[in-house]
């Protein structure tokens, strides 16, 4: 199988790969999200750009070391009635963001973009989910936050961890919530690219 590198540094989309025991790598971009952030405020077109753009600067770190892999970024941000809410930079942040979703259903999407490092081919998609939160009181906010579960996560929250206890419904694929399509991914990868996951 073609060498597969995840342009991320996430321990959640990283468990999902390792759930399907596809052997991947996991190589981080160092882009300015907040550019990205300035420029568009549409959650859509935000996500499906900085889902490019760290697939832009993954590809050209592997092209440096001389590899033929395949690249899978992503970008997931939270959208609460046409608002983005984004990553908790401290705790006081982290409890507003839970406070602004609690017992109300957003919308999580994520944008993905996938290509080849010896291909021009890019494909650049999204998906989203809707997931509803149940009514929590600020100790329980508060008790969750000290768990530090919040920490790099777009809304403050992992439904991989503790925060599953407080999602009363989800409407649209689980694993996006985790932060990859995997449905979605699956398709592209054996329908653009050819590529059979189920191979040794």
């Amino acid at each position: 199988m073609k060498k597969i590198i995840l342009a991320s540094k996430s321990i959640d989309r990283s468990e999902l790969f390792n759930r399907i025991g596809v052997p991947f790598e996991m190589l981080a971009s160092n882009i300015d999200e907040e550019k990205f952030k300035k420029k568009n405020s549409d959650p859509i077109i935000l996500v499906k750009e900085l889902a490019k753009a760290k697939l832009d600067f993954v590809k050209e770190l592997v092209k440096k070391r001389g590899e033929d892999a395949l690249i899978i970024a992503a970008d997931t941000l939270v959208d609460l009635n046409g608002v983005i809410i984004g990553k908790a930079k401290n705790s006081e942040e982290a409890f507003k963001l839970l406070k602004t979703l609690n017992g109300k259903v957003h919308r999580l999407i994520t944008g993905i973009a996938i290509t080849e490092t010896n291909d021009p081919k890019i494909i650049n998609d999204y998906d989203i989910t809707l997931v509803e939160f149940l009514t929590l009181s600020d100790a329980e906010i508060h008790n969750y936050i000290k768990t530090n579960e919040w920490e790099g996560r777009a809304g403050a929250y992992s439904i991989n961890d503790k925060a599953s206890l407080f999602i009363s419904k989800i409407n649209g694929s689980s694993s996006n919530v985790i932060g990859l399509p995997m449905h979605k991914i699956y398709e592209i990868l054996k329908t653009d690219f050819k590529l059979n996951l189920f191979q040794k």
